[in-house]
């Protein structure tokens, strides 16, 4: 099996973390990219790359093969996508876990969230922000620093010259000048390339990703449709952490290169058999070890997922006491003690796995 560099392993986790927590950023990122690439037909779509991590490691290292599923069993919640939720009195709601990619395999629901789709009287997604690009733009406007530098801080002042090389010939390879995203932040720049090409090719001929293309249905199909948090939440979200944890994560994601294709096809195939527990465990194992910064990523890990699973549990509650609702977050948001599930067992409700 090829090995990814010895950085691999930090961007791995970076990636993942916005992958399946954070649609917003991936969202407004592409906005911006889409206004700034230039000399790349949108009809060339490049087709998907990309091979199942996980299969090879079960060929290849069938002892750590077993280590990861060992790892993964002991996850809380850590199997299935789709969990009933029950209380005295009120119609049962659903909690389903998305992957923020527009990707068919994605797209295309498991025939037991259809049904719980289709029979909800409300749909609620992390942000309804998403839906009107216009008005997002204008409310993130009223505090540009969650997007760009506004002072004399540029992302290339935040670098040496080396990596500002670098992350240049990784833009120009996108089609997006450099000067143009000078300003930004990276957080914006990252989620720009920590998505595999042929992503980005089905959002510029429109596919949505998975959350906004439930969200069109539900208002398509009369539904109420209802969000968890807004723009302004999820970017000051990003913005707790530090700067230089921003930017290491951003060159740790440009240098991995094509091994986002790998990363992003080992994903989709474990969120399809519902293995979310299976994720972590299977970076930490195909992806080579090498000291991490604990400190920064707990950081990342509280501000990014926990704290704002708090929030969603809170702001969910609105919706299930209503009853009939399906709910639908990044699927890291559903496993662990600090997970959604767990969540909304303390704040008394009954959680149940729909197979």
């Amino acid at each position: 099996m090829t090995r990814a560099p010895a950085f691999a392993d930090r961007a791995a986790l970076f990636c993942l973390k916005l992958l399946a927590g954070l649609n917003l950023v991936f969202f407004l990122s592409f906005l911006i990219m889409l206004a700034l690439a230039t000399g790349r037909a949108q009809a060339e779509a490049i087709a998907c790359a990309g091979v199942d991590l996980m299969e090879k490691l079960e060929r290849d290292d069938p002892a750590a093969y077993a280590k990861a599923r060992q790892e993964a069993d002991a996850v809380l919640n850590g199997k299935g996508v789709l969990w009933k939720l029950g209380k005295e009195g009120v119609a049962p709601s659903y909690l389903f876990g998305t992957f923020h990619l527009s990707d068919p395999r994605v797209i295309e629901l498991p025939p037991a969230a259809q049904a719980a789709f289709d029979g909800a009287g409300t749909v609620v997604i992390e942000t309804t922000d998403v839906l009107d690009p216009s008005r997002m733009m204008a409310s993130m406007a009223g505090d540009p620093e969650l997007m760009m530098f506004t002072g004399s801080e540029t992302l290339t002042s935040q670098l040496s010259a080396e990596d500002a090389e670098v992350l240049g010939q990784a833009l120009r390879a996108r089609g997006i000048p450099p000067g143009s995203v000078a300003k930004m932040k990276p957080w914006m720049l990252l989620a720009m390339v920590a998505v595999p090409q042929c992503e980005t090719d089905r959002r510029s001929a429109g596919q949505p990703i998975l959350d906004i293309a439930l969200a069109r249905e539900a208002q398509e199909a009369g539904k109420k449709l209802g969000g968890l948090e807004t723009a302004a939440d999820q970017l000051r979200a990003m913005a707790s952490l530090p700067m230089e944890f921003h930017m290491q994560g951003l060159m740790e994601t440009i240098r991995l290169g094509d091994g986002i294709n790998d990363m992003t096809e080992t994903m989709i195939r474990l969120y399809q058999k519902g293995e979310v527990g299976m994720i972590m465990p299977m970076f930490n194992v195909v992806m080579p070890q090498q000291a991490q910064d604990s400190a920064g990523y707990a950081a990342f890990e509280e501000a990014l997922i926990n704290r704002r699973n708090k929030g969603m549990v809170e702001h969910g509650r609105h919706y299930l006491d209503g009853g009939n609702a399906f709910l639908a977050v990044g699927a890291l948001h559903l496993p662990g003690p600090e997970g959604l599930v767990e969540g909304f067992r303390k704040v008394g409700y009954t959680v149940t796995m729909v197979p």
